[in-house]
């Protein structure tokens, strides 16, 4: 019984820490593998062709490529891109 009670409180406790990090989580851009991503440099040359100043890129953990910079109204930006179709999953502007 007290086995029975210790494994329904560790599986509540990881449900609960996985509801929570889920909600404050990463932004999932896709889930295609590697292979299909475009190209890191040919991408950040078309954004910034578009009008984009990209001052830093990255990958993330959620699959994407971020980008900090100025879109081309100058405004600051901060955008995740679904790396294999180029589209936008999520935008601030600062």
């Amino acid at each position: 019984m007290k086995k029975a009670i210790m494994l329904l409180t560790a599986v509540g406790a990881a449900t609960l820490l996985s509801a929570c990090s889920a909600e404050h989580g990463t932004t999932m851009c896709t889930t295609a593998p590697q292979s299909e991503w475009q190209n890191q440099e040919a991408f950040q040359a078309q954004l910034v062709a578009q009008g984009y100043k990209i001052n830093e890129f990255k990958v993330t953990e959620g699959n994407c490529y971020e980008i900090y910079g100025f879109n081309k109204d100058e405004s600051k930006v901060e955008i995740y891109f679904n790396p294999v179709d180029g589209s936008i999953v999520k935008e601030e502007s600062h």
